[in-house]
């Protein structure tokens, strides 16, 4: 793997720029039915053997039923390969009937839930720790600094190494910067709405991590005309000209696709290959 398909996290931890997203292990779609696990685990194995080094999950990726993202990955994968980077997100709530997060966990209870992931996953400590500010809506502006200063005070005791910032803004990113540092941030991002413009600038200069959140559209394939053309340009298929989008996009994006379909993980890895030309990428802006 050459130099322009990594990134050093953090200054130290070095990923393939293709990662792997744990959302959609536990269930496809918002309200649907549980996986099957034994394909779960399939899928994390063979990630691996595709050259992911980088996974990110939560404690709050599960389906009702008891089927969880960080139990699957800890089935599959331990003992850990070396260099396998796991990073997670704490401070969503999520109670046991609720489809997804529909609260924030009060600033008490971050240090129980970063042990939680630590215990699902069996490990003695976190690569990457992301702390998740507010809910679906736009992120807003407010104060972050007590939540981040608990998680600063955990990587002092070494049970984080890397501590990043999911869903937050300029103002939120320097409250962080100026209490620890932040090696990632995880805003909502995909080529189709290139909205978070000004962070990922932030991100290029200060040389953070940016792996966005939903890279795929969400809540669905976007029909973009102007994905389809270069897919067919490309004869590529439409998540994977998203994905390399992404990727030829900037040094510091770092991509992770989830997915509960072997065939979805194939074409989704396949995508770092798609090497998109100056043509492209000014047809995906216009």
């Amino acid at each position: 793997m050459t130099t322009q398909n990594t990134f050093d996290i953090g200054g130290d931890l070095r990923v393939g720029r293709m990662g792997f997203g744990a959302m959609r292990l536990p269930v496809s779609t918002l309200h649907g039915p549980a996986n099957d696990r034994d394909t779960g685990l399939k899928i994390l194995r063979r990630a691996v053997e595709l050259g992911v080094d980088h996974i990110d999950t939560a404690a709050f990726y599960y389906h009702q039923d008891g089927l969880a993202a960080n139990e699957m990955i800890r089935a599959a994968l331990s003992p850990y390969p070396d260099g396998l980077v796991i990073a997670t997100k704490v401070g969503p709530y999520r109670g046991p009937d609720d489809p997804i997060p529909s609260g924030q966990l009060p600033a008490s209870g971050l240090r129980a839930e970063v042990e939680r992931n630590l215990r699902e996953l069996g490990r003695d400590h976190l690569d990457l720790v992301y702390l998740r500010p507010g809910g679906l809506e736009e992120a807003g502006d407010d104060p972050i600094g007590e939540r981040f200063e608990i998680l600063a005070g955990l990587r002092e005791e070494g049970l984080i190494r890397h501590l990043g910032l999911s869903h937050v803004t300029a103002a939120q990113l320097a409250e962080a910067r100026a209490i620890a540092p932040v090696a990632a941030i995880q805003n909502r991002f995909d080529i189709t709405r290139p909205q978070d413009a000004e962070l990922l600038e932030i991100c290029e200069r200060e040389h953070i991590a940016y792996a966005p959140y939903f890279p795929l559209g969400g809540f669905g394939i976007p029909d973009d005309a102007r994905v389809k053309a270069v897919a067919a340009r490309h004869g590529a298929t439409v998540p994977q000209v998203l994905l390399a989008g992404l990727l030829a996009l900037s040094p510091v994006m770092l991509a992770i696709p989830g997915t509960g379909s072997p065939d979805h993980l194939e074409e989704n890895m396949a995508a770092a290959d798609l090497a998109l030309g100056d043509d492209d990428l000014a047809a995906l802006r216009s």
